[in-house]
């Protein structure tokens, strides 16, 4: 099974290439389901207007991810015209669909944490510093620890340091994810304007296929031919 981290951006565009980052993305997504391709949402930042996405990124995981990835990966293209600026004559608008390099990403297993028992301290009367109550959990894995003292029930303590040692392994692998994304920084200034892997139309978002002239190599073939027989 391949696991890949794909990053979708507007770069440095404006609020209609947030919104063609938003359209691809409920595509991509759609395809990643029928394909039977697992996926998580790793970062996403919303652009300034409803329903818009200036970059998102994710982890998917499943069987022949190049061969799907392939078809994404690169620039892509919207032609059409902007709704939030009334009177901008632009007509093409231009996304990217990266693939970040992996990095040191923390998941949380029980059996990887170990858990100490110690007094309490502060508020709560000689109850509470006689009873060793208060619950030190560290993620080996990452060395990653909490202290929770909230409840006199070691029990409680107990089940509330796993689940703030969960919030703090994902804000750790947030800012792991924040140094892939800024490491490829590029992408976001060197997103090319042409030569797209995909171009939709419309305000319905319909991919535009790729015309092909039969009429034109025929001529060309006709042409080569004809230098042979000459």
């Amino acid at each position: 099974m391949e696991t890949k981290i794909i990053q979708i951006t507007a770069a440095k565009g404006p609020t209609e290439c947030a919104w063609v980052v938003a359209k691809v993305l409920k595509l991509f997504l759609k395809e990643l389901i029928n394909n039977k391709i697992a996926y998580q949402i790793l970062h996403k930042e919303n652009g300034i207007e409803n329903g818009t996405v200036q970059s998102v990124s994710l982890e998917i995981k499943g069987k022949q991810l190049s061969q799907i990835s392939s078809n994404w990966l690169g620039s892509i293209q919207w032609i059409g015209t902007s709704t939030y600026r009334k009177y901008n004559k632009r007509k093409n608008w231009f996304i990217g669909c990266y693939e970040l390099e992996k990095f040191d990403q923390k998941t949380i297993h029980e059996n990887e944490i170990q858990f100490q028992a110690i007094r309490s301290s502060g508020a709560g009367g000689q109850h509470v510093n006689k009873v060793s109550s208060a619950i030190r959990a560290k993620h080996v894995p990452s060395g990653i620890q909490v202290l929770v003292m909230d409840s006199r029930s070691q029990h409680q303590n107990k089940k509330i340091a796993i689940e703030r040692l969960k919030e703090k392994v994902a804000k750790y692998n947030t800012n792991q994810l924040k140094k892939a994304v800024k490491n490829e920084w590029e992408n976001h200034l060197n997103l090319e304007r042409g030569n797209p892997v995909r171009v939709f139309t419309g305000s319905d978002f319909k991919q535009k296929k790729k015309e092909t002239s039969f009429k034109t190599k025929r001529n060309q073939l006709k042409t080569d031919l004809r230098k042979q027989i000459e």
